[in-house]
């Protein structure tokens, strides 16, 4: 007779990041590899964490070591002025710190479940900037699917206080293009959905939006929006 099921244990959470060997280190992951499934799913959830986020903090420590007084700026305040970066450090900072930075915030902006959609202001904003909520998820995932080789796709606070869609090659930030602030944004290199969507980026993007946590998305544009 077949044994009887046993109840499966709960996955564990992600394991606390190493102690790092410089003044930057992986921001602490606040769910389990296997709790954003099936829409991210759990081995993609561990490289992509632990190996190359981890891949960037390595490199900006290399650069602090070069340049220690990269430590003592604001991370935000680097990267809206990269000219004030040592010519000879400039391209590792923004590879390593934009990566730092844009996966840290990439990751605080995803949740099990999702969160309910946006309401009151950043749902004002996003219906005022886009027409519906709707839209504006067609809009992103167009910028971002359209972007040429790796990449992320960005909904931004402008200088002007208005809602836009950006996307950045590479690393960089949105900054970089004169966000005030950054409501949300997804990751497009390949790395962060290959092994589950092969090639069918957008496909990757339309499962993304069922994790987006859109109470962070309204935090992030509120404090924007003062």
């Amino acid at each position: 007779m077949p044994r009887a099921a046993q109840a499966q244990a709960p996955a564990p959470a992600a394991p606390a990041p190493a102690a790092p060997s410089g003044p930057f280190h992986l921001p602490k992951l606040g769910y389990a590899y296997n709790a954003l499934e099936p829409h991210v799913d759990a081995m993609t959830m561990e490289i992509h964490y632990s190996r190359h986020h981890q891949a960037y903090v390595n490199g900006i420590n290399a650069v602090a070591e070069r340049w220690p007084e990269i430590a003592k700026i604001p991370i935000v305040e680097t990267l809206q002025d990269l000219g004030k970066v040592p010519e000879k450090e400039r391209t590792a900072v923004r590879n390593n710190l934009g990566g730092h930075w844009n996966h840290s915030f990439f990751w605080e902006l995803m949740t099990p479940g999702g969160a309910k959609e946006p309401q009151d202001k950043l749902r004002s904003g996003i219906d005022a900037a886009f027409g519906d909520v709707a839209k504006m998820k067609q809009a992103v995932n167009a910028a971002a699917a359209s972007r040429f080789g790796s990449g992320w796709g960005w909904l931004i606070v402008d200088k002007d206080g208005a809602l836009r869609i950006v996307s950045t090659a590479n690393q960089d930030t949105p900054f970089e293009l004169g966000a005030r602030a950054v409501v949300l944004g997804v990751d497009v290199w390949e790395h962060a959905y290959y092994l589950k969507y092969q090639n069918r980026r957008p496909d990757y993007l339309t499962a993304w939006w069922n994790v987006v946590n859109w109470d962070k998305a309204a935090e992030n544009y509120a404090k924007a929006k003062g």
